[in-house]
């Protein structure tokens, strides 16, 4: 195992006094992928009503992305027949115990070297902020790292997979109402932060985008605001609704995004991706998470959310057809797992080739 460079005082972290450059590079998730790992987690003391269409849901992802390369579905034993039917005979069940369904947030964030090794980091999940209630999803990045056999990066940052948007070539996206949030991180400092990420994941450049914290349960992770589609393209989400909390900020971002240069000195070319203006009525509420930015990038394919409005749906699969040519797109009927504020992004793990 590697251990942090960095001192815990007085409750926070502080500044390496001399960090070795890092070995170790988070890919970007367009890079080759060996398999997906996802969570069949929906517990009925979370989910209630939503249970069953949650794991439909999370079935229909797993069989969409088991078609281009394999799928790796933690399971608790007593759901194991449930998953086994709706995921279907290609998907591999591995029995672990589970408190939720996010394995962007609770798995390893996968890295490698310059020989093609891969290491594993575990980012100390703690249920976005003692949120939730989080013993096993806790466990996850090890038992997942272990099963994969890679080793485990440890660190003292608390975060989750969701809040990192990288290129692979040394730039990433990341929200500061997350990371720098004192429910994961007190008395961190920005700079140590960085300095922190940079060791982890192989970064030299972090744009910072404000975000937005206390409105969901992740306070705001970036894979719901920004995603690369290659190095300098971002598709970027702009929240059309003066009555929505994310009216604002996304403007922000926009300015932030648009004025930004990547590790390499390129200025990035942004692409504006609007949330649909409409849903299907069956499990709307007020923590519905309609937007497009949520997508999975796997092996030859990339998997996105359809919501039901003709038009913006759509406007979508041209825009990713665009962005990501030689790939298909999969758009799929995920409303149950965006009742509950997540989407396809925030299911998913890629461990790289």
């Amino acid at each position: 195992m590697a251990s942090s460079s960095l001192a815990l005082i007085g409750g926070g972290l502080a500044l390496p006094t001399h960090a070795a450059a890092s070995s170790w590079r988070m890919p970007d998730e367009g890079e080759r992928h060996s398999a997906t790992w996802m969570a069949f987690g929906c517990s009925a003391g979370i989910w209630e009503d939503l249970q069953r269409p949650v794991q439909e849901a999370l079935g229909r992802i797993a069989r969409a992305i088991v078609a281009y390369e394999p799928v790796h579905m933690l399971v608790r034993k007593e759901d194991h027949d449930t998953a086994s039917r709706l995921c279907g005979p290609k998907v591999k069940l591995i029995v672990q115990d589970l408190d939720d369904l996010w394995m962007r947030d609770t798995g390893p964030v996968f890295v490698k070297n310059s020989r093609g090794q891969l290491a594993g980091v575990d980012f100390n999940f703690n249920g976005w902020g003692d949120k939730q209630q989080h013993d096993a999803d806790a466990a996850v990045a090890g038992f997942v790292c272990e099963h994969s056999g890679v080793s485990r990066l440890e660190t003292r940052l608390v975060l989750e997979g969701g809040g990192i948007e990288v290129d692979g070539q040394g730039t990433a996206i990341i929200t500061e109402s997350c990371v720098l949030n004192p429910n994961r991180n007190p008395g961190v400092s920005k700079a140590a932060c960085e300095a922190e990420l940079k060791r982890l994941l192989g970064l030299q450049t972090i744009i910072w985008l404000p975000g937005i914290a206390g409105r969901d349960i992740t306070d705001g992770h970036t894979d719901f605001y920004a995603r690369f589609t290659q190095p300098g393209v971002v598709v970027a989400a702009l929240d059309t609704d003066p009555q929505s909390y994310d009216y604002a900020v996304t403007r922000r971002h926009l300015d932030i995004l648009k004025s930004a240069t990547d590790a390499r000195g390129r200025k990035l070319k942004v692409v504006v991706l609007h949330a649909p203006t409409d849903i299907r009525p069956r499990y709307r509420n007020d923590d519905f998470a309609a937007g497009y930015i949520n997508f999975y990038v796997c092996n030859g394919a990339v998997i996105a959310p359809q919501f039901g409005d003709t038009r913006a749906d759509r406007h979508c699969h041209a825009i990713l057809r665009e962005q990501f040519p030689g790939r298909d797109i999969v758009q799929l009927d995920i409303d149950a797992i965006a009742a509950g504020g997540g989407g396809i992004h925030c299911t998913t793990q890629q461990q790289p080739a």
